[in-house]
């Protein structure tokens, strides 16, 4: 083998709110615990289910930001980073190690699933973008409501398809031998 991938890929459930600490040097660091679980029929029929909790470990300003925005506890998401264990040492000197998922740069990912009230938090984060549409139902781009983008969209359909400039052409499909 040529190389090697550390790269962890977690979907689950946050058990509690992110800690998030700002740092002397100015940078900041969010901690998180995701649970993943698992659910089978044991041969008795019985639902048996394993819960593992993870520490999650964020240095990546941007996604800070999200986390203290939208993250809270019961919150589904779904997380990518490196693996990484530490060395630490306990009050009575005793040498202690913790594994934890790393998101760091551009190498780490968070992307939010919903939340456990059922409501999807990556909408409402998105919608807070210029341009793009909020759940309620109004542009956050412009002044028009997305009824009176629908309609137009409707009335340019009439007309022909439009390309990614926003040019309209007319496809005719009688050009086609068969």
């Amino acid at each position: 083998m040529a190389g090697s991938l550390n790269r962890v890929t977690l979907i689950g459930n946050v058990g509690q709110d992110p800690e998030i600490r700002n740092l002397n040097s100015g940078s900041s660091v969010a901690n998180l615990s995701l649970a993943t679980s698992e659910t089978w029929r044991d041969k008795d029929g019985e639902k048996q289910e394993r819960t593992e909790w993870h520490r999650i470990v964020v240095w990546n300003d941007g996604l800070i930001g999200v986390i203290e925005k939208f993250v809270k506890k019961g919150s589904k998401i779904m997380i990518e980073g490196q693996l990484q264990t530490r060395k630490w040492q306990d009050q009575d000197g005793n040498d202690r190690y913790s594994t934890e998922v790393v998101l760091t740069g551009f190498d780490g990912k968070l992307l939010l699933l919903g939340d456990s009230g059922g409501g999807n938090r990556e909408q409402n984060h998105n919608a807070d973008r210029p341009g793009n549409r909020r759940s309620d139902g109004a542009s956050s781009g412009g002044g028009r409501n997305n009824r009176d983008e629908r309609e137009q969209r409707d009335d340019n359909r009439d007309r022909g398809r439009q390309d990614q400039r926003g040019n309209f052409s007319r496809d005719v499909d009688d050009d086609i031998p068969f």
